[in-house]
């Protein structure tokens, strides 16, 4: 038997990821209490658990320090890692768009070069040479909305999930690229050595969003 090591992007995925894996009978009391420890044992020892960067999951998991990795898909695109995606979770639904002005919509579809200010460069960039457009990406961290507001980019490429933050900040959504939510990947190499022990989780896994959606 395989022990079965989890990579969790922090925050709401990980803390819905194991909500979901306790209905599975999948639980972790280490992970429940304050500390300081990065490696979590299941109850039942047979599986691991350790938070990371959203951004670093796909990693951890391409290099085989977990076997499997829970994180958004908008993750998996931008971070183009050797890894299997096997399952969709339905869950941390948003999506990736193009947003600005109103008025900037006739510019995008113009055809003339325009500036993109992103978090997501890859993204960004194999989508608008999907549309054979010119453009100039530049790479920012902090609120993107900040770039067509301060005259820095025409438009932005971001996650929207409610879409307020644009609103209040004068901007709309121009074009959609894709829709995103949680996925699980695993290990090209796990999925090999630990076939069994990752194929009866992911059946479980399964089962339960199928009963959910019911």
């Amino acid at each position: 038997m395989h022990t079965i090591t989890f990579a969790l992007a922090k925050g709401r995925l990980a803390k819905t990821t194991m909500e979901i894996l306790k209905e599975l009978g999948i639980t972790c009391k280490e992970m429940e209490d304050k500390s300081r420890k990065l490696l979590f044992t299941s109850d039942d020892a047979k599986y691991q658990f350790f938070l990371s960067k959203a951004q670093d999951v796909p990693t951890y998991v391409d290099y085989g320090a977990a076997d499997i990795g829970i994180v958004g898909k908008d993750t998996i695109v931008e971070e183009n890692r050797n890894v299997y995606e096997v399952l969709d979770l339905q869950f941390g639904c948003c999506k990736m768009t193009v947003a600005g002005e109103p008025h900037k919509k006739a510019l995008l579809e113009s055809g003339q070069t325009i500036r993109v200010a992103t978090k997501y460069p890859r993204i960004a960039k194999e989508y608008f040479e999907s549309q054979n457009r010119s453009v100039e990406i530049i790479k920012l961290n902090g609120s993107v909305e900040l770039g067509p507001i301060v005259g820095l980019s025409d438009v932005i490429v971001d996650i929207v999930e409610s879409g307020a933050t644009l609103k209040e900040n004068g901007l709309v959504v121009l074009q959609e690229i894709m829709p995103l939510s949680a996925r699980v990947i695993v290990n090209t190499a796990s999925m090999k050595v630990k076939h069994a022990e990752v194929d009866h989780l992911l059946k479980q896994l399964r089962k339960v969003l199928e009963q959910s959606n019911d």
